[in-house]
This record gives structure tokens, C-alpha cells and sequence, in this order.
């Protein structure tokens, strides 16, 4: 366990444009940050981030808080494993006590996959780099590619020993578990027992976005691939590796494809690591898989701008055609690079430097026009198959989500093609209204499925307490007042019927008003957060706002976050510098809104048993009595609050 000194330490470290930025493509805006939010499908920069309030908010999905909250959702951990996740970044050492048996057994199937995955790197680097058969095998095979030593431990290539059960009995002696060998792919389950997947091979680990080991890839040796048609082997798909969802590289490479603000995409291990060689970064890899929308959407948060960069044969054409219309729809700008004569981007750069390698990408990348265009229309001379290929580049140019954007390449392909433009235009727009109809029609199903539901039985419903407030948004203001101004007094030297002179901050007045009439909210978070808030504010050095976004529990601290931000504004200056009087009247008549709402429930309730009383006089009289004074204390309330009431 992290304690609290630590947390504290961690917290006021922490610079979240930083945190966000690992993940995220920021671009300045104003005082603040923005790019594209990683929680939903971000056409546009809705993702806000403060570094005077340290944190962050989508104003198109709501999701938001900060450092801690952005790790937790973002990448699916515990609020220790991103507390650890940031002390390991800023070099915090962190002294935790031994966990019980119990918390052991607590901890997560995910964390303890990372954990066999991480030990597995390890141990395949360091076979490669002492053992004598990873020496002279691995070692050997790494070097006959021109792969550098630094490169070797930037990528953390290994070796995996031929004896097949190598790794899984070191697994054992380090006290690993096999179901989570299994589990992870880098073991088989057999009869005789768990054997290792990647015996023989060279290691290529697979790196997430944040750094974590989630796969490996294997490659047999050259010697022993011949008339083996199967080269690699990869990790199977698991609870925290899908194929879909990752690229190789992208680790080593987000900070590149930010300042490059490009990325090159090539097929497979070798690719990626002989372009860091020739000082080419910011590229990654799908390694054989296609493309798909999650690993687009990844790359978008970092660039708009994407290379597809591979070599001229027949399968390299295939996975460019392949790739371009999912791009396009995604938003991005895309070129085509094909490499001459049987190069592949592995064996290109071996022959180049650095700088002639981008000089030739600078002078041979063509836009997705130009290389659909060439590749679908060369020595096409039929004009039913000449209309088939043009209508496929439309059918692309359709996809195009900015119509700007869109128009430009009509523009484009009409010059290119010999068409007339307005035929183009006509054309795509009939694309985009089919589009439109087919997504129409999907919705419509989804409804139709939603209404043919059963309604949940009524009596499975938790019965409304006649004292819960409707107007839940003055619950909301209330609490967001606690978490902004709460250790801020609005009462100072009251003096009491018996003579003491007492302060009153915020959130002691609102609990202190509440309690006379035994109210309460209707959240018990907020409920939580207002007894928290009163609790400490004796202590020495109280901020409301810094307590409750540090807090350790995240629903706590995201929800402070989230009252924290102003629509508007994620800066500073939404914290008016207000006069305890302007505060206090604000707080006053929130609680009297507070008050009004659940006496207007009240009186609901009165009203339905009225109906419901039926012919017992002495039941309807208490009702009735009972009714009239909840009347004259709204009345009063109105009174107070300056309203108007129709009686």
C-alpha cells in the first residue's frame, strides 16, 4: 500500500499536460490544451486540459479529472498501479508495507499478466545478451541484420532457449504461476504439462501505448526456415493483448510522430526497428494483420498525417488499397509510398542514410489520388472498367468526413480523371445518401430491439423518498460550492445565544443548516464529500478543491474534478475572487432552492394521497392539515427567496 505522504508527493509532482501528452497529441489553446479525447469517437479536439488546475475534461463525452483518474480509465488500471505508473515516470520512490494474503489474492488476473509478460522481456533479453546460446544464435542472428546493440536494448529484442521447456521451468523457480503462462500465450497446454510457444525464436516484445508488454512475436532462425513456411509466431489474443487494437513500435515512437507530426506505417518488426536505425522514428507497424479502426484511432490521437510506406510487390499494393478508405474516414491525410526494386523499408534503409531516406519518401509519396488513379486506371482502355475504377475512387473520396477536404480531391480526381466535376460531385453525394440511409436503418433496428424489451417490473423499483429533491442540479451547485470555496468562512464572529463567537466556512454551513432539519442528499457521494469537507476543516493548510482531486478514492476525486471545470473555462480565472457576502447569499439562497425543491415534492406526494384516501374523514383531515402548513413553509421559503407563489 502507497501512503498518504507519498500520494501527496506524487500529486504535487505531477504535470498532467505531461501525463496526457504520452497519450494524447495536445495542441496549445489559450491558457490550456486541447486534442482529440481518447474515451470516445473525437472528430474534432473536445479534450481539455488545464495546467494551472491539473486537469482534464471532454466537453463532448463529460469524461475528465485528473492525472490518477485520466491513467485509470485510460489504460484500465487500479489507483495503485497509476499512482505507481507516475512515480516511475517523475522517479518517486515509493515504500509500500507487504501486502496480506488477502490483497495478494485481491490483486487482478490483468496485473498479474503484465507482471509474468514484464519478467518474460526480461528474461529473453538477458538470455540473448549472456546466455552462450543466445550469444550465438540470437545475438548472431540480430547482428546479421545490422541491428546496433543500442537498438537491440531500446526494443528490448531477446532470444528464447530451444529446449522446450526453458522458460516455463524458470517461471516456476521465480514462483510464476502456469495458468498465467498460459494465459499470457507465452506458454502451450499439453498433456505432458505447459511447454514454451516461442522456443528457438527471436524475441521481438510488443510495447502499449503506455509502455506495458502485452505480446511477443517469434521468429524462427534463417537456418531453420527452410521449407518452413510459418517464419513468426505472436502472442494469441488475451485479456490484455488484442492484435486489432495494437501497434508495434508505438511505444518508442509517439514522441516522434508528435514532433514530426507524421506517422509512416510499414508492415512488419524489422521495418520499424531498421528505421529507428537510420533515425527515422515516428513509424510503426501492424505486422500483418489489417488494418483496423482501433489502430487508427490511436494514431489519430498523435497525428492526422500517416505514410503508408511498403514494398512494391503485389502483397504491398494489397495492404495499401486496403488500408486507405478506413483512413479516410477516420479523417486522416493520407500519402502512398510503394519502394522500387523489391525493397522493403528493412532493407531500404540498410542501403540509405537518414537523410536520403526522407528525402526519397519527400520526393516519391503521392497523395491517395494519384496512387489510386495510377494503380486502378494503368492501361485501362474498356469504358465499363475505366467507369468501375473511378467510381471506386469516389466511392473513397465519399468517406472523407470534412467537406473541404472532400471537395478538394473532386476537384482533384475531376482533373486527373477527365471527368466532368459536377458528374463527380453528383456521384459522391449519392455515395453519402446511401451511407446516411444505411445508418438511418441501423438506428431504427437498434430501436426497434431497445422497444421490444420488457419494461422492468414496477415493483422491482426503488419507491421515491417524498424528501429526495427533483431539481437535482441544485443538489449539484451545493456540492460543487463544497468542492470550490469549502474551507472558504462566509460566517465570521457570529456570536451564539450563549455568547461564543464561532467562523463558519462553506461547507460547515451547509452541514450545520441541513442537520437542523435532518436533510440530507440525495447522492450519498455528495453526501460523502460534504462530511469530509467538515471533518477537515480544522486541519491546518485545508484547500477543499486540492483535497477532493487528490482524493484516493476516484469517484471522489473525478467528480471533483468534473465540478471543478467551468464549460467555458478550464483556467484559473473561473474562481471569481468574491466577497464573503456575495458568497454567503449565493450559499443561502441555494439551500432555500435546496429546501424548495423537496417541500414542492412534498406537497406531490400529499396530493396523490389525497386522491388515494378515499372516504376515511379522519385520515383526510390529518392529510389535509398536514398539506397546509408544508403550504405555508413554501410559501415562506418563496417569501425568502423573493418569488411569486400562486396560492
Amino acid at each position: 500500500m502507497i501512503d498518504r505522504a507519498t500520494v501527496d508527493k506524487i500529486m504535487d509532482t505531477v504535470n498532467i499536460v505531461d501525463v496526457v501528452g504520452e497519450f494524447v497529441n495536445l495542441r496549445k489553446s489559450g491558457v490550456n490544451y486541447k486534442g482529440l479525447c481518447p474515451f470516445h469517437d473525437d472528430k474534432t479536439p473536445s479534450f481539455m486540459v488545464s495546467p494551472a488546475r491539473q486537469i482534464c475534461k471532454c466537453f463532448s463525452c463529460g469524461e475528465g479529472g485528473n492525472a490518477v483518474n485520466f491513467l485509470m480509465k485510460h489504460e484500465q488500471i487500479t489507483y495503485p498501479e497509476a499512482l505507481r505508473w507516475l512515480a516511475k515516470k517523475y522517479n518517486i520512490e515509493i515504500q509500500e508495507r507487504e501486502l496480506t494474503d488477502d490483497e495478494k489474492r485481491e490483486q487482478s488476473e490483468r496485473e498479474s499478466m503484465f507482471v509474468i509478460n514484464e519478467w518474460a522481456c526480461q528474461y529473453f533479453h538477458a538470455i540473448l545478451q549472456n546466455d552462450t546460446d543466445g550469444l550465438a544464435i540470437g545475438k548472431q542472428y540480430f547482428r546479421s541484420r545490422g541491428i546496433r546493440d543500442d537498438i537491440i536494448k531500446k526494443f528490448q529484442l531477446g532470444f528464447a532457449l530451444t529446449k522446450r521447456d526453458a522458460m516455463v521451468n524458470e517461471a516456476r523457480r521465480k514462483g510464476y504461476k502456469e495458468e498465467f503462462l498460459v494465459k499470457t500465450g507465452l506458454a502451450i497446454n499439453s498433456e505432458r504439462g505447459p511447454y514454451d510457444r516461442f522456443a528457438g525464436r527471436a524475441i521481438f516484445p510488443w510495447f502499449n501505448v503506455s509502455g506495458k508488454v502485452v505480446a511477443f512475436g517469434g521468429r524462427k532462425l534463417d537456418a531453420a526456415t527452410k521449407g518452413v513456411q510459418q517464419k513468426y509466431v505472436n502472442s494469441p489474443d488475451s485479456e490484455i493483448y488484442h492484435k486489432e487494437r495494437e501497434l508495434y513500435g508505438i511505444y518508442q515512437a509517439k514522441k516522434a510522430i508528435v514532433k514530426e507530426d507524421c506517422v509512416y506505417m510499414v508492415e512488419g518488426y524489422t521495418d520499424v526497428i531498421a528505421m529507428h536505425q537510420c533515425g527515422l522514428e515516428n513509424v510503426v507497424a501492424n505486422s500483418g494483420t489489417a488494418l483496423s479502426t482501433f489502430q487508427i484511432k490511436l494514431l489519430h490521437r498523435f497525428t492526422q498525417n500517416i505514410v503508408l510506406l511498403y514494398d512494391g510487390d503485389e502483397a504491398g499494393i494489397h495492404a495499401a488499397m486496403r488500408g486507405t478508405d478506413m483512413l479516410l474516414q477516420e479523417g486522416m491525410n493520407i500519402k502512398v509510398l510503394l519502394l522500387p526494386d523489391g525493397d522493403d523499408p528493412d532493407s531500404f534503409s540498410r542501403k540509405h542514410s537518414a537523410q536520403e531516406f526522407k528525402q526519397y519518401i519527400e520526393e516519391h509519396q503521392t497523395d491517395f489520388i494519384q496512387f489510386k488513379t495510377e494503380l486502378m486506371l494503368k492501361g485501362v482502355k474498356d469504358p465499363i472498367k475505366r467507369a468501375e475504377a473511378i467510381n471506386g475512387i469516389v466511392r473513397s473520396i465519399a468517406v472523407i468526413p470534412d467537406p473541404m477536404v472532400r471537395t478538394a480531391y473532386i476537384k482533384d480526381c475531376a482533373q486527373r480523371v477527365d471527368v466532368d466535376e459536377r458528374t463527380l460531385i453528383s456521384q459522391t453525394n449519392k455515395y453519402i445518401a446511401g451511407e446516411r440511409e444505411e445508418e438511418r436503418k441501423r438506428i431504427a433496428r437498434e430501436q426497434d430491439r431497445e422497444a421490444q424489451q420488457p419494461e422492468p417490473d414496477a415493483l422491482s423499483q426503488p419507491s421515491l423518498n417524498p424528501l429526495t429533491p427533483l431539481d437535482k442540479e441544485v443538489e449539484r451547485l451545493l456540492i460543487q460550492n463544497i468542492v470550490r470555496y469549502g474551507e472558504k468562512v462566509i460566517f465570521s464572529g457570529q456570536e451564539t445565544a450563549d455568547g461564543q463567537t464561532i467562523n463558519l466556512n462553506v461547507a460547515q454551513f451547509i452541514d450545520y443548516d441541513l442537520a437542523a432539519d435532518s436533510l440530507s442528499f440525495s447522492n450519498e457521494l455528495y453526501n460523502r464529500i460534504l462530511h469530509e469537507a467538515v471533518e477537515h476543516s480544522g486541519d491546518k493548510g485545508f484547500k477543499a478543491d486540492r483535497y477532493f482531486m487528490q482524493h484516493p478514492d476516484p469517484q471522489v476525486s473525478q467528480l471533483a474534478a468534473a465540478l471543478g471545470i467551468d464549460n467555458h473555462q478550464l483556467s484559473d480565472s473561473f474562481k471569481l475572487n468574491e466577497s464573503e457576502d456575495n458568497l454567503r447569499q449565493r450559499i443561502i439562497h441555494l439551500i432555500l432552492d435546496f429546501r424548495m425543491d423537496i417541500v414542492k415534492q412534498h406537497l406531490k406526494e400529499l396530493q396523490r394521497q389525497l386522491k388515494e384516501v378515499g372516504n376515511d374523514r379522519e385520515q383526510l383531515k390529518q392529510i389535509m392539515e398536514t398539506y397546509k402548513d408544508v403550504l405555508n413553509l413554501r410559501n415562506e421559503l418563496a417569501r425568502q427567496l423573493g418569488s411569486d407563489v400562486i396560492v
